[in-house]
């Protein structure tokens, strides 16, 4: 019987893939040759054939075979990278990221760095998810505490400082997730998505203004210090409202550490229950966390004296069609959808369900606090 690949008996499809896949992952003829069983001639023309067609694909701006070697022969003789660069037409700092990323000058060599950089352009490249199980363990669980793949990402710099290991992008975690099986994670955990959905869709509304508020306080004229947010007690505030606008519930955000507070108003939005739930709320705070609070221009809190004598602290309202002038509390009503979706009535949560949801949210690690929680932050406040 005819060796495979000798005149007269040419190989397989099949074969020729595998020859290709082997020679592409950087084994020498004589190997491929012992674990195919073809010619050693034969694996010869595939591999020309193939180098031929990797140089015609190589980007004009990466190095070429002959500017890596011309790399190797500056750094065994001792040129400075700058005379390197200059030889070979390149800047310094290419040279210089080029004999870093492949083991220094003392371990230069460009065949090696080549067969690396071919290594590196392979496509699909395997998902760092996919083979890093200790990794994939960790943003999983984080993902089933409702944190954000920024927030995962953001917070495994805090639990694991010195361990680069443990570092991914929230787009790669995003792509985890959007891949259904392929991404290293489960496909329950598209869930964990603050919106519940596995895609990015942009969203906005608009709404009315209705000026009905008398003794308004403008923004304008709240303390200079709450707006760089660097003291503590300065709060956000407005209604999260249930199906059909039939429930609602009161939610409250310190500017400076994001801390949650929500407030149950099962006995409806006027402005005397508001007031009074607000006030009972605010006053079980210490005297140096009730500095003020923002708050739309709703006709809930038109009963604002009243509350600034029972709680201690003035209301300053926003402009008309401002709702960024209060945007930490924007925010958190977004992130409060997740567990009160849009059509739910609220009336079925207690003030114990409300605070096991502000507990959530104060449990999540923030971009803004250098990926410290808010419970942490306002601790580090309390403790001063």
């Amino acid at each position: 019987m005819r060796e495979e690949g000798l005149p007269g008996r040419p190989l397989s499809g099949a074969t020729r893939r595998e020859v290709r896949r082997l020679l592409a992952l950087g084994l020498p003829v004589a190997a491929v040759t012992a674990r195919v069983g073809c010619s050693a001639k034969s694996v010869q023309r595939i591999r020309q054939s193939l180098e031929g067609w990797l140089e015609s694909s190589r980007p004009e701006r990466s190095l070429s075979r002959e500017q890596r070697e011309e790399i190797s022969r500056g750094v065994r003789a001792g040129e400075s990278l700058r005379q390197i660069a200059r030889t070979i037409g390149r800047s310094a700092s290419t040279v210089s990221r080029e004999v870093q990323r492949n083991g220094g000058r003392e371990r230069y060599r460009g065949w090696q760095a080549e067969k690396a950089a071919w290594q590196r352009r392979r496509r699909p490249k395997p998902r760092k998810l996919q083979t890093d199980r200790r990794l994939a363990a960790v943003v999983q669980e984080l993902l089933e505490l409702d944190c954000s793949p920024q927030q995962v990402s953001g917070r495994l710099r805090v639990n694991f400082p010195d361990d680069a290991a443990m570092r991914i992008s929230h787009e790669a975690i995003y792509q985890a997730l959007y891949l259904q099986g392929r991404g290293g994670l489960r496909n329950e955990l598209t869930a964990a998505l603050r919106c519940g959905r596995a895609r990015r869709v942009p969203h906005g509304h608009k709404r009315g203004v209705h000026d009905r508020i008398k003794g308004i306080v403008p923004i304008s004229e709240r303390p200079a210090e709450a707006d760089d947010r660097a003291v503590p007690g300065h709060w956000e505030g407005d209604l999260l409202m249930g199906a059909n606008n039939a429930s609602q519930i009161a939610t409250l955000v310190e500017r400076s550490t994001r801390f949650v507070l929500l407030v149950e108003l099962r006995q409806g939005r006027t402005a005397d229950v508001v007031a009074e739930a607000l006030a009972e709320k605010i006053t079980t705070l210490p005297n140096a966390l009730r500095r003020s609070l923002t708050w739309d221009r709703g006709t809930e809190m038109a009963d604002h004296a009243n509350f600034t004598i029972n709680a201690g602290l003035p209301v300053y309202f926003c402009d008309p069609y401002c709702p960024w002038q209060r945007g930490s509390n924007e925010n958190t009503n977004g992130l409060l959808r997740q567990y009160f979706p849009k059509g739910t009535s609220l009336r079925r949560y207690s003030q114990a369900d409300l605070d096991l949801v502000a507990d959530r949210l104060n449990g999540r690690p923030r971009q803004t606090l250098g990926w410290k929680t808010p419970s942490e932050a306002l601790n580090a406040v309390l403790m001063q």
